[in-house]
């Protein structure tokens, strides 16, 4: 009997389903169905990856074209005047300076009131509510507060506080974009806590720490990279918003220090400037979007450099 026939004889015998009337067995166990279904599994996986490369390079060629318009457009009008000069009347030299002051304001404070309290609910809803009836209605009206147009939120301040109050201020776009912020913050201090693995409070636990320690001193230093991130992203998100900050910071052509009057801000100043028929107001926008598209993206460079920490094995 030749290599061949043993061979052969011995697939039968191994595994006869090889040779059962489904394809015709090529004497090493593989027939010829099990080669199709191997080739179009093949066709099929160079079908997908070709079309996820082409996807992935579709998105990038227009976030690298709307990078490439910003940069040319912009570069060449960011001055150092930007950065001092007021907002100035048309045909005359001036700058960005009291609009990137008020913008810095007014997400400092709609930051310093959003944040703690979107990670406080965060860590109740991922430590001590779980899946209790109450997470489940706090989820749901935090979801619907994500998905929220802006504007509708900008709306509901200015009916609350400026409405209240009788006039536009600081402190209503401040409280607007801490709204903004706040469902962001939730989600993703939720999301980074959960990641956490069960065995690090579990050890803690047996070792009689109480739940408020566990929670602040363990499970808050292993998620803290994750929790400032989702706090940039925040950041991100409130410091290009325009539509609420016209129902109630809306604008102001000169040097504000009161957060109880209406302040200047570049994305509203931004808005304006775009939409003028004046050159030297549009330049200025220009320089406004890219201030703003480079102070997001250094930011989250300087973060991750910084706080990147080793990763360790719970």
């Amino acid at each position: 009997m030749t290599t061949k026939n043993w061979c052969q004889l011995c697939c039968k015998r191994a595994a006869p389903e090889l040779n059962n009337g489904f394809g015709i067995n090529n004497g090493y166990g593989i027939n010829n169905s099990q080669g199709r279904i191997y080739r179009r599994r093949k066709f099929v996986n160079s079908l997908v990856m070709t079309a996820s490369v082409l996807t992935t390079l579709f998105g990038l060629f227009w976030l690298v074209w709307l990078l490439w318009t910003l940069l040319s457009q912009g570069l060449q009008y960011l001055k150092p005047s930007v950065f001092y000069l007021a907002t100035p009347p048309p045909g005359s030299s001036g700058g960005l300076g009291n609009a990137i002051l008020g913008s810095v304001v007014m997400t400092f404070v709609g930051v310093l009131i959003g944040a703690p309290a979107g990670i406080l609910a965060g860590t109740y809803l991922s430590e001590f509510a779980r899946e209790s009836k109450i997470a489940m209605v706090i989820r749901f009206a935090n979801d619907i507060l994500l998905s929220a147009p802006s504007i509708v939120l900008g709306v509901f301040i200015y009916e609350v506080v400026v409405v209240s109050m009788g006039h536009f201020s600081a402190w209503a776009g401040s409280l607007a974009l801490a709204l903004i912020a706040l469902p962001i913050v939730v989600r993703t201090t939720e999301d980074m806590l959960h990641l956490v693995s069960n065995s690090v409070r579990e050890a803690a636990a047996a070792l009689g720490t109480p739940q408020w320690k566990i929670t602040v001193s363990i499970v808050f230093r292993a998620a803290r990279s994750g929790i400032l991130t989702g706090v940039l992203l925040a950041v991100a998100r409130i410091s290009g918003e325009t539509a609420p900050l016209l129902f109630t910071a809306l604008n102001n052509q000169f040097w504000t220090h009161s957060l109880n009057a209406p302040i200047a801000n570049l994305p509203v100043v931004i808005f304006q400037f775009a939409m003028s028929p004046y050159d030297d107001w549009q330049h200025l926008a220009w320089a406004g979007a890219v201030l703003i598209t480079l102070t997001i993206l250094i930011i989250n460079v300087l973060v991750r450099v910084f706080l990147k920490t080793s990763k360790t094995v719970f």
